[in-house]
């Protein structure tokens, strides 16, 4: 009888293993709703980055003859995706960090195309845009706005 409870244990429980895997699933859990924030500023940091990377091309472009000619910028259209590359100075443009079917919004230039403005909305603060444009990098907070050429985050372009 005394040899029956002095054998050594070798492995573990059912209940022990149960009660690990359920501590591990807690503390995972716990951790990933904490990462939200810091993903969605990650994500807002690269569309800053982004945009600036973007004007920079932009403004090497605007006077390469060769690119979209003297003293003008590339061509756009309403609406995403419409800039696929900035000449030989940006290969690709970018996508979103939220992917390329959402894309960074254009405003429509018109000739002889002095002015362009590229925008896409901020997560971590509510209804705030990042905007670039030929006068620069800007943020805009206002609930219901949509930048324009009129007001490209709050900077008149086309003057």
């Amino acid at each position: 009888m005394l040899q029956i409870f002095s054998k050594n244990k070798k492995g573990f429980t059912l209940i022990e293993l149960l009660v690990v895997i359920a501590v591990i699933g807690m503390l995972a859990s716990i951790v990933l709703v904490s990462m939200g924030p810091a993903r969605k500023k990650a994500r807002d940091t690269r569309r800053m980055a982004d945009l600036r990377q973007i004007t920079s091309g932009m403004e090497m472009c605007y006077d390469d003859s060769t690119c979209a000619g003297t003293d003008r910028y590339i061509a756009t259209t309403a609406g995403a995706n419409t800039v696929t590359s900035i000449g030989t100075y940006m290969a690709k443009v970018p996508c979103d960090p939220s992917g390329c079917t959402v894309g960074y919004n254009w405003t429509a230039n018109a000739s002889p195309y002095q002015y362009y403005c590229v925008y896409s909305k901020l997560e971590v603060i509510a209804d705030t845009w990042t905007c670039a444009s030929n006068k620069g990098t800007m943020q805009k907070t206002l609930a219901g706005y949509t930048p324009s050429n009129a007001d490209c985050c709050g900077v008149n372009v086309t003057q």
